[in-house]
C-alpha cells in the first residue's frame, strides 16, 4: 500500500510538495514510529527516482535539440535561420528569459551582437564588446565558459559603462556565455540569461557548450558554402571569358579563313570591306593615302569633311604605333607597307570594339595592303606589257601588223575596232609618275593601252569621238593629279598602221592647246578650227566646214536662201551694215534680221575676233570649192 501511493504520484508527475501527503497522513492517524520510517524511506526513494526521471527527461529534451540541430546543419538550411533556430533552442532548454550570440569582428578586434531570442532594448541588440571586456568579452578571448549569478556586480569581468546600461536596459541578472570554437580559434560567443538571480549547473553549462559547438559548424559550413559558391562564380565567370575568348578566335579565324580566301582568288578592296562589316557590323569605310574614298561597307554614314581630316592625322598615329587608333565612333587602322602609307580603313560603330575584333580591323588593313601592292604588281607587270606594245604601235620601224594584232588581243585589246589616240602632259615629273599608273589602270578597264613617252603619257583608247574623249580624260585625269592635264586626241583609227601618225597628230593638238593658253583642257584638231587644220595630218576641209559654217550652209540649203552671201559682203564690208545692204540692194532692216538669223544659227560669240577669222577663212575655202 505504501509503495502504490508513491507510484501514483511518481506516475501523474506530482511535484515534490505532494510526496509529504502520505506522511502527514499517516502522523494524523497515529501510526506507529516504525510505519512513519517506512513511509518516510519509500517517500526519499520515489523522490530518487523522481529526480532520476526528471533528469532523463530533460536529457532527451537535450538530444532532441541537438538532433534536430545537427538535422539542419545537414540539410544546409538558411545560415541566418539556423542560427536562429540555435539561439531559441538554447533559451528554451535552459529556461532563460533571453539567449543571444555574439561573433568576433577580425578586422575591428572586438565583439558584436548577431542573433537575439526573447530581447526588449535596441541598445544591447546594436551592443558591441571589446575584447575581454565584460563576460562576452572574456569569454572570447580566453576561450572559456564564464558564468555569473549577479553579473552587475561581479567583479572577475571589465565593466564598461556601455556595457552595463545596456545589461541594465534589458534587465539582466544572471548570465552564462561559452564559446564558439573553430578547432582552436574562438568565432563567437553563444550565451544564456535570466532577468533574475540564477546559478547555472554544469550541465546547463555543457548542453549550451554542445549548442555552441553546433553554431560554430552552422558558421563555418556557411563560410565553406559561401567559398564554394564564390569559387563556382568565379569558375562559372572564368568559363564565359574562356567562352567569349574562344568566340573571338574563331571569329578571328574565320575571318582569316574568308580574308585568306579573297587573297587567293584575287578579290578587291571592296570584298575586303564586306568581309569586316559582316562580322563586325557597323560602317567600313576605305579611303585612299590623300583621304579619298575608295569603297565603303554597310549601312550608310558618310565621313563628313572635319571627321576625315580627323582621320588622317589618327592615321599616322595608327601607322606608328601599329595598331588601331579610336577617334570618338570611328575605330582607324593603316593601310601601308614599310614606309608608305596605301590607305585607311575607318569602321564606325557606336559601341566599343574589342581587342580581338581591333585585330580583325588591323588583319583586313593587312590583307588590303597586299591586295594593293598584288594589284600594283599585276598593274604595272600588264602596264609594262602593254606599254610595250604600244611603244611599238607608235614606232617609227616596221613591225608586222598581224603580230601586233594578236599581241593585243592577249591583252583583250582589238585593233580592227576603232580607237582614239591620246597624249597627256603633266606639269611636273611627279605629277606624271602618278598619271602614269592612273593611266595604265584606266586604259586596262577600258581595254585600251598606256605607257610614259617623253615628258607625256601616250593612250590609245576605244571610241570614235577623239574630242569627248580628251575632254573625259583631262578632267578625270586632271582630278586625280589634282593638277590640270592637257590632253590632245586624234582619230579614230583603225588597225597598227595609222596608229603613229594619230599620235603626231593629238602631240600637235596637246601643243597647240598649251600655246592658246588652254592648260588642263582636253581637244582634238576639229576642236581647233583653223589651227586645227593647219596641225591636222588629214587636213579635214570638210570638218572644218561643217564646224565653223555648217548650219548656215545647211539653212541656205534647205531654205534657198543667202545667208552665206550676207556673211561674205558683212566681212567683205568691214562689218557695216549699210554698205553691206548697198551691196545686196537690200534694206538695211533685212540685213540686220539676216545677222540675227545667222547668229542664231552660229551661236553667241560668232563675232569675236577668234570665231569671225575661222568662220571669213571657211567662206573664203567654201568659195574656193
Amino acid at each position: 500500500m505504501t509503495c502504490t501511493v508513491f507510484l501514483e504520484l511518481l506516475a501523474r508527475e506530482a511535484s515534490p510538495v505532494e510526496f509529504e501527503g502520505p506522511l502527514v497522513e499517516a502522523r494524523a492517524a497515529g501510526a506507529s514510529p516504525e510505519a512513519l520510517a517506512e513511509l518516510e524511506s519509500a517517500k526519499l526513494a520515489a523522490l530518487r527516482v523522481r529526480t532520476i526521471m526528471r533528469r532523463h527527461a530533460r536529457r532527451e529534451a537535450e538530444l532532441a535539440a541537438l538532433f534536430e540541430t545537427a538535422g539542419d546543419l545537414a540539410g544546409l538550411r538558411d545560415h541566418d535561420a539556423v542560427l536562429e533556430a540555435i539561439v531559441r533552442r538554447a533559451r528554451r532548454l535552459l529556461n532563460a528569459d533571453i539567449a543571444y550570440m555574439t561573433l568576433n569582428d577580425d578586422e575591428r578586434g572586438d565583439t558584436y551582437m548577431r542573433v537575439t531570442d526573447g530581447s526588449v532594448s535596441a541598445a544591447f541588440r546594436r551592443l558591441r564588446l571589446p575584447m575581454g571586456a565584460g563576460l562576452g568579452g572574456l569569454v572570447a578571448q580566453s576561450a572559456m565558459p564564464y558564468t555569473s549569478a549577479y553579473y552587475l556586480d561581479d567583479p572577475r569581468f571589465q565593466h564598461h559603462d556601455f556595457i552595463d546600461g545596456a545589461v541594465a536596459e534589458e534587465a539582466l541578472v544572471a548570465i552564462l556565455g561559452v564559446p564558439m570554437k573553430l578547432g582552436s580559434r574562438v568565432i563567437g560567443v553563444l550565451y544564456a540569461a535570466n532577468r533574475s538571480e540564477r546559478p547555472f549547473e554544469q550541465e546547463e553549462v555543457v548542453l549550451l557548450g554542445s549548442l555552441a559547438a553546433h553554431a560554430a559548424i552552422a558558421i563555418d559550413n556557411a563560410r565553406l558554402l559561401q567559398e564554394t559558391r564564390s569559387a563556382l562564380e568565379e569558375l562559372s565567370a572564368a568559363n564565359e571569358v574562356v567562352r567569349a575568348r574562344s568566340a573571338a578566335v574563331e571569329r578571328a579565324a574565320h575571318a582569316h579563313d574568308r580574308m585568306t580566301a579573297l587573297v587567293v582568288r584575287g578579290g578587291g578592296a571592296e570584298d575586303v570591306a564586306a568581309v569586316v562589316t559582316e562580322i563586325l557590323g557597323g560602317t567600313l569605310h576605305m579611303l585612299d593615302a590623300e583621304g579619298r574614298p575608295l569603297a565603303a561597307s554597310g549601312p550608310p554614314a558618310p565621313l563628313s569633311d572635319e571627321e576625315r581630316a580627323g582621320v588622317l592625322a589618327a592615321a599616322l598615329s595608327a601607322r606608328n604605333q601599329g595598331r588601331t587608333v579610336r577617334r570618338g565612333d570611328l575605330w582607324i587602322a593603316s593601310v601601308s607597307t614599310g614606309e608608305e602609307t596605301l590607305g585607311t580603313l575607318v569602321l564606325r560603330t557606336p559601341g566599343d570594339v574589342s581587342g580581338a575584333d581591333r585585330r580583325i580591323l588591323e588583319r583586313a588593313a593587312l590583307v588590303t595592303a597586299l591586295l594593293v601592292l598584288l594589284r600594283r604588281s599585276v598593274t604595272e607587270a600588264e602596264g609594262r606589257v602593254r606599254g610595250e606594245l604600244l611603244d611599238d604601235l607608235l614606232g617609227d620601224r616596221p613591225a608586222d601588223a598581224e603580230a601586233l594584232k594578236a599581241r593585243a588581243r592577249r591583252v583583250n585589246v582589238d585593233l580592227d575596232a576603232p580607237h582614239i589616240v591620246l597624249t597627256a602632259r603633266c606639269p611636273s615629273p611627279d605629277h606624271r609618275r602618278r598619271a602614269a599608273f592612273w593611266a595604265a589602270s584606266h586604259a586596262a578597264v577600258e581595254q585600251g593601252l598606256a605607257a610614259p613617252r617623253g615628258e607625256d603619257i601616250a593612250l590609245l583608247l576605244p571610241g570614235e569621238r577623239p574630242g569627248d574623249t580628251a575632254r573625259r580624260v583631262a578632267k578625270e585625269l586632271g582630278a586625280s593629279l589634282d593638277a590640270p592635264v592637257t590632253v590632245g586626241a586624234a582619230g579614230p583609227v583603225r588597225g597598227a598602221p595609222g596608229v603613229a601618225a594619230a599620235y603626231r597628230e593629238a602631240e600637235r593638238t596637246a601643243g597647240a592647246l598649251l600655246a592658246l593658253g588652254r592648260r588642263g583642257d582636253g581637244a582634238d584638231a576639229a576642236d581647233l578650227g583653223f589651227v586645227g587644220l593647219l596641225i591636222g595630218e588629214a587636213r579635214d576641209v570638210d570638218g572644218f566646214l561643217a564646224t565653223a559654217l555648217g548650219p548656215v550652209l545647211d539653212y541656205d540649203a534647205r531654205r534657198g536662201t543667202t545667208l552665206v552671201r550676207t556673211l561674205e559682203d558683212y566681212f567683205g564690208t568691214g562689218c557695216s551694215l549699210s554698205r553691206t545692204a548697198e551691196r545686196l540692194h537690200i534694206h538695211v532692216n533685212t540685213v540686220t534680221q539676216r545677222l540675227d538669223r545667222i547668229g542664231r544659227l552660229l551661236g553667241d560669240g560668232w563675232q569675236s575676233p577668234d570665231r569671225a577669222l575661222e568662220i571669213q577663212l571657211a567662206l573664203r575655202l567654201h568659195r574656193l570649192r
